[in-house]
């Protein structure tokens, strides 16, 4: 076992192979490769290969939602919103492998997994609180704005856009759509 090594650093590591090789091609043998190690002893800070994969989950969920929180701070309503999507997109962009890994959990129900994903929800709840939506309508707005944001994202990822035209621009479009949709929602 290599001194100084824990879970951090092993999942570290694992988000920087996620990057730079594809989630999906990570292994224990690639990962103990890139920390110069032996694959046995990753065993002494994670269980094998499904618990490598819950754990950079838990990992990469918690690294969004500090990007999603930092670029929200000091800022509320329509500002908060645009900010949080500009903030999600741009965290695919530096981080689509990490990103994958957001959606590559092996059980989703599983507490902790559940417990990360949750505090980003909370996070999208409080951001929306300026615009008093409905219980209702709020989870709505929430599961609208990840679905933008994270349709925008994949779409981007796969070269889905191939016009001349910024996709910032068009994410700015989209955003700014979707608080206009939801002023009305809240006047409803």
């Amino acid at each position: 076992m290599r001194q100084g090594l824990d879970k951090d650093l092993v999942l570290i590591a694992a988000g920087e192979l996620a990057d730079q090789i594809g989630y999906e091609k990570v292994s224990l043998a690639s990962l103990a490769a890139k920390l110069q190690i032996r694959t046995p002893s990753l065993y002494n800070h994670i269980s094998g290969l499904p618990g490598l994969k819950k754990e950079l989950a838990c990992y990469a969920i918690r690294k969004l939602k500090e990007k999603l929180a930092e670029s929200a701070i000091g800022k509320s309503g329509r500002e908060a919103i645009l900010s949080i999507g500009e903030a999600y997109v741009s965290f695919v962009r530096r981080h689509p492998g990490l990103y994958e890994a957001t959606m590559g959990a092996p059980d989703f129900r599983d507490p902790e997994v559940e417990a990360a994903g949750n505090e980003i929800v909370a996070l999208i709840f409080r951001v929306l609180e300026p615009f008093y939506l409905s219980e209702l309508n709020a989870i709505h707005a929430v599961r609208g704005l990840r679905s933008i944001v994270h349709g925008f994202a994949s779409l981007e990822l796969k070269k889905g856009f191939n016009r001349e035209v910024s996709t910032d621009e068009t994410l700015a479009v989209i955003l700014n759509t979707y608080i206009t949709g939801l002023r009305l929602n809240a006047e409803a």
